[in-house]
């Protein structure tokens, strides 16, 4: 069982008259350790761990104090889209990640910034946005409105003309094939304790462990898309995953040492079909 070190790292972020807090949960590395498996113990990826600790290579030494995770601790005057905008993330990601049905905020709430559980403040009661954010709150409940709306939206099209909507899908997926994107490529394999082996589209990979397989943000990639990844091949993007947002992906390998081998790189990503 690793050891988890629960003293909390607070940094603080000065910019003009801004402070913003981010914490994170912290890993002592022990003999033996690799990242590859810290990862996978704590529901993130080997890529999060390199950005969030600033590595220049997937080495690591024992005693080495690892981040795990970061959490932001809401101000006074803070919104969703302030708080996106400065750690490059979106505001339904944001929302997706902390369980938040409104754009609501709480003084002393502590947000989750890539996935993992957040700790909510006991106090509950939402505090009124400040003067000078008024606009910027508003400009979040426009944004945040079309993007709600458009899934009821697309089922009620679904229920009334399923060739309507087929033709859409067609269309859409016409518009992908050919883009080619750069992405952060980690590797990651079915061949662990704990793991299903199946993935989001239900490809089982502990029967199939050869199979060619991505895990993708849906938003970047759409899954279930043939594509050529450079240095891996053709591949289905037939999975997800928590820490797998923007322009990320993990590439399937059958064994835990391929998974090291790879590490984490920079490829071109062409979406064949």
């Amino acid at each position: 069982m690793k050891k988890l070190v629960a003293s909390i790292a607070a940094s603080v972020l000065l910019a003009g008259a801004t402070v913003t807090t981010a914490s994170a949960a912290e890993y002592e590395v022990e003999k033996g350790d690799n990242l590859w498996e810290i990862a996978k113990d704590n529901n993130t990826t080997v890529e999060e761990l390199v950005d969030i600790n600033n590595l220049k290579n997937t080495t690591i030494q024992p005693k080495q104090t690892l981040y795990l995770d970061e959490a932001y601790t809401v101000e006074k005057g803070d919104t969703l889209i302030g708080i996106s905008s400065e750690y490059d993330v979106s505001v339904n990601d944001l929302k997706k990640w902390n369980n938040l049905n409104s754009d609501i905020i709480v003084v002393g709430q502590e947000l989750d910034l890539n996935g993992a559980n957040v700790e909510q403040s006991a106090n509950e009661e939402a505090s009124a946005p400040s003067e000078s954010t008024s606009d910027e709150s508003s400009q979040t409940e426009e944004s945040a409105e079309p993007e709600a709306s458009s899934e009821p939206a697309q089922t009620a099209s679904n229920n009334n003309n399923n060739e309507a909507s087929a033709a859409e899908a067609s269309s859409s997926q016409n518009d992908a094939e050919g883009k080619t994107v750069t992405v952060s490529a980690t590797a990651y394999t079915a061949d662990c304790a704990g793991c299903s082996g199946v993935t989001a589209t239900g490809v089982d990979l502990n029967a199939n462990p050869n199979k060619k397989v991505i895990a993708v943000d849906p938003n970047v990639i759409p899954l279930g898309s043939k594509v050529h990844v450079e240095g891996y091949g053709t591949a289905i993007a037939a999975d997800t995953g928590g820490a797998i947002n923007g322009n990320k992906i993990d590439v399937h390998v059958p064994t835990k040492d391929e998974a090291y081998s790879w590490g984490v790189r920079t490829v071109d990503v062409t979406i064949v079909d």
